[in-house]
């Protein structure tokens, strides 16, 4: 089975290394020559750290070879399986999908890595809507267990049992999602997340000590507003946007210090401030 990624980014770049490590041959492309010598070298480098943890004995240099980099979409044309994990951008999302469809032949699926946009409409972009369908990843990719498997109206049966399948065989686990704003896990995490922030802004408590209540209270890992700023508050504000507009419920109202912390141009880890600061 032939795997298709599209987008070299820190998702594109997961999601082609975990297909190759549970055997798959994987194209990746990207339009930027650089992005794909960057995105070699990451993905190799992850593989490392993946099989020392793992003490195994497969070969890095084979898992590796088993992924070609490419700038030509053309080159995608007879794989089983296009994963698309570009930024998100709507009308984006519809080019590729567009052009792809003329491209590729009618055996292929196509699947968005999409976190939060609709998988009717951007299989609709294309003329075989019942083979489109989301996997929805989570960062960083080899390591999280999940993905989200979202059925679009028009994706079929087959469509979802094939993609079930294949998840399995690469050891993650799935769950089947409608279409729907954020689907699940975001649709729970984000509120969470945006109520922390409230309990902030209204001095219940310090950000450590609200951190340290959800990690030790209710066994999380992280705490939310950590958590906010590891994926980045200019995505969480993003996010929390599209589902405010989408469902035009006030219970999804956006704090105003999330909004000023991003104007000002502080995003969390990536620029070193956030509800934090990091060095």
């Amino acid at each position: 089975m032939k795997i298709g990624v599209v987008g070299s980014g820190i998702m594109g770049n997961g999601i082609a290394q975990t297909f190759s490590m549970a055997g798959y041959d994987v194209i990746l492309s990207d339009l930027n020559e650089e992005a794909l010598v960057s995105a070699r070298e990451v993905i190799a480098m992850n593989i490392e750290r993946v099989l020392k943890k793992q003490e195994s004995t497969q070969g890095g240099h084979e898992i590796l070879q088993r992924i070609q980099f490419t700038t030509s979409k053309g080159e995608l044309a007879d794989a089983d399986l296009i994963v698309e994990a570009i930024v998100e951008n709507m009308e984006m999302k519809k080019a590729i999908f567009k052009e792809l469809d003329e491209i590729c032949e009618q055996k292929t699926i196509f699947a968005s890595n999409t976190s939060s946009y609709s998988i009717t409409e951007i299989g609709a972009a294309t003329k075989r809507p019942d083979r489109v369908c989301g996997m929805h990843f989570f960062n960083p990719v080899p390591v999280m267990k999940l993905i989200e498997v979202i059925r679009g109206e028009a994706t079929s049966d087959e469509t979802v049992a094939c993609i079930q399948q294949l998840v399995t065989h690469m050891g993650k686990e799935s769950i089947t999602v409608a279409d729907a704003p954020l689907f699940v896990v975001n649709r729970i995490l984000i509120p969470m997340i945006s109520e922390a922030i409230f309990v902030l802004d209204e001095g219940i408590a310090t950000a450590e000590d609200i951190d340290k209540g959800m990690v030790l209270g209710t066994n999380q890992p992280i705490g939310p507003l950590k958590l906010a700023d590891m994926i980045g508050l200019d995505t969480l504000l993003y996010v929390q946007e599209t589902l405010l507009n989408e469902t035009g419920d006030s219970k999804y109202r956006i704090p105003q210090s999330l909004k000023k912390l991003v104007r000002a141009g502080h995003y969390g880890r990536k620029t070193g401030q956030g509800f934090y600061r990091y060095t």
